[in-house]
Formats: structure tokens, sequence, C-alpha cells
């Protein structure tokens, strides 16, 4: 996902798993009317973004918002300032939309504060408070032989976004998550998960940072996305990424326990894991990963199957090869974002 998620209400609980339910007395709906159940998607193809009405997930709708940027991967909605932040490919920069609450189907977005057009290729982007944290996936030393990524550190104000500082790393960077203060981060062209502890007060000067501990996902080829709700995380496998069908995603409960539990270079056993994947699952390349720990729900950006799908799975506890509750197609489906009140 990948930044901090206001999820409230047990009444929430009833909304993702119940509408699987043929018994289910409201038909998967919520109660409340007002109650918004929201996922934001992102897109390399057009740079607009869709919003998701999740409120039932048996008849799920959508509206979109044109933005200024023509490729967007990065986004994170604050529900407090009612603002989103999309981080743009073209152009390089971050840039955020007020008032989404109020925003129809069709409408032109305007940026009401942006960051100066910094960056190089943007891949995600996770929050932490008023720190704005973007993986950039270009070549840092111009060696193409050698892996290297970069982390640029905005700070959101008033009147835009200032770069902070930028920290340079030892591996090609994509998906980025904070979980508290600690930034994970996963290692792409592997199947790696790195993490930096006290991230933002840590790593505050122009340097070059190893990360305070990587270990080894087993069962993951390659990994991309990340998202984490209330001690489970979800990993993403592109598999090769020139194929649109071996795709998948792990999830991982009690992910705390079990990653201070391994060893810095050691691995995560497949055993403490549970793996989705399979021809029913229309995952090639799930490059972007949501979770929702009230209704047990794994959202995913897939890149490659159909062009471009946002899918939701719900109850994915025992894995293998099961269909999608909900299967939307995106064209240049990139990044998510889940919001719950």
């Amino acid at each position: 996902m990948k930044s901090i998620k206001f999820l409230a209400m047990a009444a929430i609980v009833s909304f993702g798993m119940v509408s699987c339910s043929d018994d289910d007395d409201n038909g998967g709906e919520i109660p409340s009317e007002d109650l918004r159940v929201e996922l934001y998607a992102s897109s390399n193809t057009d740079g607009n973004v869709t919003k998701y009405d999740m409120s039932d997930m048996s008849n799920t709708t959508s509206e979109m918002f044109v933005t200024l940027s023509t490729d967007s991967e990065g986004l994170y909605y604050d529900d407090d300032t009612n603002e989103l932040t999309l981080s743009s490919r073209a152009p390089l920069q971050l840039n955020t939309y007020a008032n989404i609450d109020a925003a129809t189907d069709g409408v032109t977005l305007n940026a009401t504060i942006s960051s100066s057009p910094v960056l190089l290729s943007p891949r995600d982007l996770a929050v932490n408070d008023d720190i704005y944290v973007v993986s950039d996936n270009a070549d840092v030393d111009g060696d193409t032989t050698t892996n290297d990524g970069r982390l640029f550190v905005f700070v959101k104000g008033d009147n835009g976004f200032t770069l902070r500082n930028t920290v340079t790393v030892d591996f090609a960077v994509w998906g980025i998550e904070f979980v508290g203060n600690n930034l994970y981060a996963v290692v792409d062209k592997t199947n790696q998960l790195a993490v930096f502890t006290n991230f933002s007060a840590s790593n505050t000067t122009d340097a070059t940072v190893a990360a305070s501990k990587t270990i080894t996902v087993e069962g993951i080829v390659r990994t991309h996305g990340i998202g984490y709700d209330d001690g489970t995380m979800i990993l993403t496998d592109i598999g090769d990424a020139a194929v649109d069908n071996d795709g998948g995603f792990h999830i991982i409960t009690d992910f705390d326990s079990k990653f201070s539990g391994v060893a810095d270079g050691g691995t995560l056993a497949v055993s403490d894991q549970v793996r989705v994947a399979g021809s029913n699952t229309f995952l090639g390349n799930p490059i972007s990963a949501e979770f929702d720990s009230d209704t047990n729900t794994v959202f995913i950006a897939e890149r490659a199957n159909g062009g471009g799908r946002v899918l939701a799975f719900t109850n994915a506890d025992a894995g293998g090869n099961i269909a999608p509750s909900v299967n939307n197609t995106l064209s240049g489906a990139s990044s998510l974002y889940f919001y719950s009140e």
C-alpha cells in the first residue's frame, strides 16, 4: 500500500466478507449509507485516478478523476485534510489535490500544492505524518550492471513540498511501506525485503545508506508490491515480468514477530506464509498491494494481465488458485490506496 491507514469502526467487518455469502441479510452492503469505503488507483497509461466505491463488494462502482499527470505511480489519501497526493512520472513531481470527497466522475483535478520536478522514475509513495517518501528506480551511478536506487524524502507544508534529502541505497527499489517509524522496502529484481529502522529521524541528509536488515522471502521469484495493516504484511510476486499469468501474492500474518525472528541475511520460510497464485487469480505482474484487516481483504493493482486490473481477494487465508471477489479492468493499473471510515 504503503502508508498509514485510517481504518475504524468494527462495522466495516461486515462489508467485504459478507458480500460473498448468499444468505446474508443485507446483501453485502454496509448498513450506513454515509460510510466511505474507497479504493484509489493510479495508472501508468493516462496518469488519472480512479476511485472505487467498495461499500458493496458485489456491486462496486467507480469514478475517474483527470489529473495533469500523464503517468502516475504512488498515491496517498489524507482524510484529515481531504487531500489526495499523487506521485507523477510525467511531470516528475508530487501533486496534491484538495476536496476529494466532492470530486465527481470525469472532473479535472487541479493541484493545490506541488513539489519541484526532481523525481526521475518514481514507483511508490509512503507517508508518515508530514514526511512523504518516494521510491525511485532510476539508475544512480550510470552503470546498469549494478543495482541501486533512491528514496526521495519530502516534507509537506502549507505552501508545498520541500525536498529534505535523498537517500541512495545499494539495491533497485520499488514498493515501500511505513510500519510505525520503520520503512520497509522491497528489493526489486529479487525475493528480498529490507527495512530501515526509524527511517525519517535517522536519515536527514543526502547519503548512501545500508538497510538495517534484509531478509529473503522464500517462495517469491521477484517482489514488487507491499501492503501492511494490523500485523499482516502482503508482498506481491511478479514472477517473470514478460509473462502475464505467473504472478501471485503472499500473506504473512503475525509479520512483526516473524520478521524479527529472522536474522539479517536469513530466510523467512514459505511455511510461515500463505501464497495465492494460479490461472484463476488473473495475476501476472501484481505491482501494488493494499490490505484491510477489518474485512480481511487483499487489494491488488495488476499491471500486465488484460492490460491492467484492480482486484480484490476476500478470505484468501487458505491460499491457492482462487478467483478474485472483485475484478475491474483498469488500463495501466499501477498503485493503490485503501481508505475507510
